[in-house]
């Protein structure tokens, strides 16, 4: 998977142009059921701030890509959801993973439409939150108001995660050198 990751930040590095359209399509994969148990998009999403931290890419560029990636993935999510109801949790690799839907299940139940927003971020629950939210016939507004919130909050943490730790190594590397 290592050599996957870095084809891609290496295509970044000479395709600037490309960074916001790649955002949209790794985290529109990290946010959509199934997918996102079979693409590592955080390790990306992470590289692809520190690149902002080179100044290489702009960082807002970066977060758009990701927020609309974020929430068209995890749209597609609760879709599948309310059409397809709880037959998709027995699809592969869903029915792999029976204590990822278990506790996404839980919070969901307990926490109701939070859980959408804190979804983005617990990565147990990524891959089923969003369609826990379609099966529990939750309207597409209130979806729509707490998915909107996590996914742009989402969207701005990780990649700045790597612009945050690029610039320490920029830090470092000056200081040291």
């Amino acid at each position: 998977m290592q050599g996957w990751i870095d084809t891609v930040i290496a295509f970044i590095e000479r395709h600037h142009a490309w960074a916001p359209w790649i955002m949209v399509i790794f985290a529109a994969a990290e946010t959509t059921a199934f997918l996102s148990i079979l693409i590592p998009s955080t390790a990306v999403l992470v590289a692809m701030g520190a690149l902002a931290a080179t100044g290489a890419i702009d960082f807002l560029s970066l977060w758009l890509g990701a927020s609309i990636g974020a929430l068209i993935g995890s749209t597609f999510s609760f879709w599948l959801g309310l059409r397809y109801g709880s037959t998709v949790l027995t699809m592969r690799p869903l029915s792999q993973h029976p204590e990822m839907v278990a506790k996404a299940r839980t919070a969901f139940t307990r926490y109701g439409p939070v859980t959408v927003f804190v979804g983005h971020f617990v990565t147990v629950f990524r891959p089923v939150v969003f369609l826990m939210a379609g099966m529990s016939g939750m309207t597409l507004t209130r979806f729509a108001f707490w998915n909107t919130l996590g996914a742009v909050a989402w969207a701005f943490l990780i990649p700045k995660m790597g612009e945050f730790g690029g610039d320490i190594l920029g830090w470092l590397w000056s200081y040291l050198g």
